[in-house]
């Protein structure tokens, strides 16, 4: 038989807690610390399986994510494939979470952290509402695809090219160099124009001609002025209208078709409006400048402060003649009182000789 160790302590040397003292016993901090390590080590062989469990899931969350991007690029679809790819991967590392913990605290049920995660997702979600709700209408632009990379659109008042679209919002990089980060909600909840949608569009431009030219002839001008062009599309025929009556000139519409980027459409207009000015002089018609002529007269009438005859601008009546201007009326009046004053002094004398 083993003789007790006389140090060791027994439960009638415990010292008990007194009430309203401090105890500085080490002993019971001993304890508590013996206490974590031996459960530690109870529970070392289920977190070493725990861990190489989460090992595991992590492995193939990697290998499935590489296995939906490949599978998206050879569809042309490689930013399809990294959101999926992302999405899977943090879904499966998740789950093997949930079976590691338990795996580590056998006590603990999946179902009870599947509730927790529920209750708490419902707050996260309000409180990251906007990222949430560009992450969605990134995932429905990449699976709907209403534009592809290297479009050109314009959208939330950003006009270029589509560089790439994020989980959280669509790179747009400008016609002058700049980067424009558009949010995917916005893109997906307003109206997006793809310039490039279509292999080719239609152009336009105004022209304006004098009144006194002659209109068809204007027309046919600056529809074979825009046929010479080799630039521009020959299988829609040019268009040239008579659009509106301007005060210094009658306008013109011309209509052509090109190749839908950009750069095309810049360089055939430049063709294009070269080409309808050469030709408009060539043919001696006259392209006016903007045209404003000012009326001065004089509005001091004779018939001022008499409604029943006063005027208000140039007409002239129906029912008459336009009355004279004032100073003609006071100019007459003053010769007929000079001539009378003339004839009364040259009568004077004979008046007198005969008296």
């Amino acid at each position: 038989m083993f003789q007790e160790n006389q140090n060791t302590p027994t439960e009638d040397s415990v010292v008990e807690d007194v009430p309203g003292e401090i105890d500085a016993d080490p002993t019971m901090a001993l304890e508590r610390v013996d206490a974590w390590l031996d459960g530690f080590i109870k529970s070392l062989p289920n977190m070493v399986v725990a861990l190489i469990v989460l090992i595991l899931f992590f492995v193939a969350a990697m290998i499935l994510r590489r296995v939906i991007l490949k599978a998206s690029k050879s569809r042309n679809r490689g930013n399809l494939g990294e959101v999926l790819g992302g999405f899977s991967k943090w879904v499966i590392v998740l789950f093997g979470f949930l079976i590691a913990a338990t795996i580590v605290v056998p006590t603990l049920k999946p179902g009870d952290l599947i509730a927790g995660l529920g209750v708490s997702s419902v707050a996260i979600g309000f409180a990251f509402k906007d990222i949430l709700q560009n992450w969605l209408a990134g995932l429905l632009l990449l699976l709907r695809q209403p534009f592809e990379i290297g479009d050109q659109i314009e959208a939330s008042g950003f006009e270029g090219t589509v560089e790439k679209i994020e989980t959280r919002a669509t790179i747009v990089k400008t016609y002058d160099g700049q980067r424009a980060v558009i949010p995917n909600s916005e893109i997906y909840t307003n109206a997006v124009l793809v310039k490039t949608g279509e292999s080719q569009r239609r152009d336009q431009y105004d022209v304006g001609i004098g009144y006194g030219d002659d209109l068809d002839e204007a027309c046919d001008v600056i529809k074979k002025a825009i046929s010479s062009v080799e630039s521009v599309d020959t299988s829609h025929e040019p268009q040239a209208f008579v659009w509106d009556l301007a005060a210094s000139w009658v306008t013109i519409r011309a209509r052509w078709w090109t190749d839908s980027p950009r750069g095309d459409v810049v360089t055939n207009r430049a063709s294009v409006l070269r080409a309808i000015k050469l030709a408009l002089d060539k043919a001696k018609i006259d392209m006016p400048y903007d045209t404003k002529v000012q009326l001065i007269h004089d509005q001091t009438e004779e018939t001022d402060g008499d409604r029943t005859g006063q005027r208000e601008g140039w007409p002239t009546p129906r029912d008459g003649t336009s009355p004279e201007p004032r100073y003609k009326v006071m100019g007459k009046n003053n010769v007929k009182e000079n001539t009378v004053s003339q004839k009364k002094s040259s009568e004077a004398p004979f008046s007198k000789k005969k008296s």
